[in-house]
């Protein structure tokens, strides 16, 4: 069995983060992204890996070489022009004829244990099984709807986000909807209902055409840990959460001024912090410099000789700050 990893994406919702590599890139703990999905798929017995590559492609390159270092063999998928999370399988198809694959995101950390995924998937002789969580808090994820045998009718749109229906859906969790981990298993057959050559993405063009021909698309609900890094705020939380022996990410060669306050942040490598600069819920990238006396709460900060272009946020000094 393969797997594939999606890691072709922008990451528009994570910039500046994204801006001199992939999502799937940044650094994550202190090791890149992707990693831990290269990890998963290996600790379940997948090692032979294809991942798709269009923006900063490097970056990934850089972070896996031939996966060789993690117990993999990995084979790249370069799309000039992205293709879209099943337009990406459809440039592989060749590779994934054989046997049934499993395909995962690669901004994401889990331990979903995937092994009983496989063995569903199999035993039900679904076209496609897709791994699902509530959305407890009603985050921007897409509703996915499954019937009383598990298998998914219907992708709908996104929840109420209003904090009432918020705290609604914390106390009733059993009411909350779910949404797709990102995480799935395929059957061959899937290439009968993906187009030929051109963007495609599963949920909008491929699974509802499965599903209207009769093919099964099982829906398993885990409630395992998952956590997603595709915004800064998610990205930011997901840190926090795992934290365990301290409130601060520390990467390699960072110096921090002992009269400097740092708390609940991640700093990526070579960071400095001068005399009497406060950081607060923030991550730093590689390289910055937090000048003496300055204050950085709730944001991320890049270093200004990166960014070609301000998105959002403000230049300050030498820095790029977006609020988070």
């Amino acid at each position: 069995m393969k797997g594939f990893i999606l890691a072709a994406g922008f990451g528009t919702r994570l910039w500046p983060l994204t801006e001199d590599r992939t999502k799937a890139a940044i650094s994550f703990l202190n090791r890149p992204l992707i990693t831990y999905a290269v990890e998963y798929l290996a600790s379940h017995g997948i090692t032979d890996l294809i991942i798709n590559l269009h923006h900063q492609p490097e970056s990934i390159r850089y972070a896996l070489g031939d996966g060789s270092a993690l117990g993999v063999n990995i084979e790249y998928s370069n799309e000039d022009e992205i293709l879209g999370t099943s337009g990406a399988l459809d440039r592989v198809r060749a590779s994934l004829l054989d046997d049934d694959f499993v395909v995962i995101n690669g901004k994401i950390a889990t331990n979903i244990g995937l092994g009983k995924v496989i063995e569903s998937h199999r035993k039900s002789q679904a076209i496609a099984t897709l791994v699902l969580k509530k959305n407890i808090a009603l985050e921007h994820f897409s509703i996915v709807e499954v019937d009383e045998h598990n298998q998914i009718s219907r992708f709908a749109g996104f929840p109420d986000e209003a904090s009432g229906q918020v705290e609604n859906s914390k106390r009733h969790s059993e009411a909350a909807p779910l949404m797709f981990t990102g995480i799935q298993v395929l059957s061959p057959r899937i290439f009968k209902y993906i187009p030929r050559n051109c963007f495609s993405h599963s949920t909008i063009h491929v699974y509802p055409q499965a599903i209207a021909a009769g093919e099964k698309v099982i829906g398993l609900t885990s409630d395992a840990d998952w956590y997603e890094m595709s915004t800064l705020q998610r990205y930011l939380e997901a840190h926090l959460k795992l934290m365990t022996s301290s409130s601060v990410v520390c990467g390699r060669n960072c110096i921090i001024d002992p009269s400097a306050t740092v708390e609940q942040s991640v700093l990526w490598d070579n960071v400095k912090i001068e005399s009497g600069a406060r950081v607060s819920h923030s991550v730093l990238a590689d390289g910055v410099r937090i000048p003496a006396g300055a204050t950085i709460d709730r944001a991320v900060v890049v270093r200004r000789a990166i960014v070609r272009q301000l998105e959002r946020g403000e230049i300050v000094g030498d820095n790029v700050i977006v609020p988070v």
